[in-house]
């Protein structure tokens, strides 16, 4: 069986860690991948925002990556990729025509329009994860949120006209009814995942020794998106407190970015948060990483003491499974995915975002307690396997897929719809 995976701005091939590129990227070919093991044959469209990328990459086995010429190639903010979304889904009718997709999986909102087009023109059932939600992103957001007014009107349309929808947590399914009055029957609550062939335990010593850091000097890390909204200036902050309330001269080391050597001028917040440190007097105790490889990451999982996450909201969150995945503790905000992953007192804290003297207070108590940490990461670990693997989250996602197929079958003739455009206001 076969399904269209739509993920316009967030590409599996992508190198994580700038502002665009973070866990919708790895859900987007974790789950691809673990579902091929399924029998699954899934194609994955994603913008082509570099005109030397190929049109079509065989990824693994069962699984190719399609770069869609719609909008300029080259890096577009996906706030501004709404306009381009006619494009993308003429280009994916054309393989729907050919490759008779069983059902598409919307990724995002931008792909949910697509996907939605794609029922109404060629009657393709259709799964959607939105993996952020235009109303929760205007609670917290405010006048800062970039997206354009359609937004709201297109996922009020998608929750109608999708099939099942994937919430991640149960706070996604929650602002799903509460915001938008989803249907309950059609939510279905699936976590992320982790992979245990990229983050497992490992010997802290040689972790270390990967990452540069030397001896038993306290780690603390954080790593993911530089985005204002991931709270990285927050983690200063309350390393800065730990450091003159507690006396625990423990480091920080910030994982992420547009380029591999952090440069402020690739990466703005980068250089927001170098000022942040300055200013906190902790400048010499930041080390601003860069970003790094999937392959690279679990040694600084590994290599750390304790693993930071204090955004103001999070849909889900696949870096605290990922640091739980190698067995080390988590001091998480209580919001979103992460109050349902992070365990409060067993696998690690929740504590409240934009506070900085809570999460110095929860570090110094890890920091000074070794058995604590040990006794934390070890449950940590337990329940990320129990619970997280991809392997788990493709085979419920697949009975997702079955399910909605069951229920509206591909017809005969579909397909051979004439091209329609998707109708955006404004654009």
């Amino acid at each position: 069986m076969r399904v269209a995976m739509i993920s316009e701005h967030a590409s599996p091939l992508a190198c994580l860690g700038g502002v665009d590129a973070g866990g919708q990227n790895v859900y987007v070919g974790q789950l691809a991948k673990h579902l091929a093991r399924r029998g699954w044959e899934i194609d994955m469209f994603t913008r082509r925002d570099d005109e030397a990328l190929p049109a079509e990459v065989r990824w693994c086995d069962g699984t190719k990556v399609f770069h869609v010429p719609a909008g300029p190639p080259r890096r577009v903010r996906k706030e501004e990729l709404l306009p381009f979304m006619g494009a993308f889904a003429d280009f994916v009718r054309g393989y729907a025509r050919r490759r008779r997709y069983d059902l598409a999986h919307a990724n995002f909102f931008m792909s949910a329009l697509v996907a939605a087009e794609l029922k109404r023109t060629a009657g393709l059932p259709f799964v959607v994860t939105f993996h952020a939600l235009g109303k929760v992103r205007r609670l917290h957001q405010k006048e800062a949120d970039a997206f354009p007014p359609e937004r709201i009107a297109i996922e009020e349309r998608v929750v109608r006209e999708a099939g099942l929808i994937i919430a991640e947590c149960p706070q996604d399914e929650e602002d799903l009814t509460t915001l938008y009055a989803a249907d309950p029957a059609k939510l279905r609550t699936i976590p992320c995942g982790f992979d245990p062939s990229e983050f497992a335990p490992m010997d802290r010593g040689e972790a270390r020794r990967l990452v540069g850091v030397a001896g038993d000097e306290p780690v603390v890390l954080q790593l993911g998106r530089m985005v204002p909204r991931k709270g990285v200036d927050n983690v200063i902050r309350g390393v800065a407190r730990l450091r003159r309330d507690h006396g625990i001269p423990a480091r920080l080391l910030v994982v992420g970015g547009e380029t591999r050597e952090p440069d402020p001028a690739a990466t703005p917040e980068i250089g927001r948060l170098m000022r942040v440190a300055a200013e906190e007097r902790v400048a010499d105790a930041v080390t601003f990483v860069g970003s790094r490889g999937r392959g690279e990451l679990r040694a600084y999982f590994a290599a750390a003491d304790v693993f930071v996450t204090t955004p103001w909201y999070e849909p889900f969150g696949i870096t605290p499974v990922e640091a739980m995945a190698c067995g080390t503790p988590v001091i998480g905000a209580a919001v979103g995915g992460i109050k349902a992953t992070v365990r409060d007192g067993a696998t690690g804290f929740l504590i409240p975002p934009k506070d900085p003297a809570a999460l110095a207070d929860r570090l110094a108590a890890l920091l000074r307690d070794p058995g604590l940490r040990a006794e934390m990461g070890r449950t940590a670990l337990r329940v990320a396997r129990a619970h997280y693997t991809w392997a788990k989250v493709a085979d419920r996602v697949s009975r997702v897929y079955h399910e909605v197929r069951a229920a509206a079958p591909y017809p005969a003739a579909a397909g051979r719809a004439a091209p329609v455009p998707v109708r955006v206001a404004g654009s």
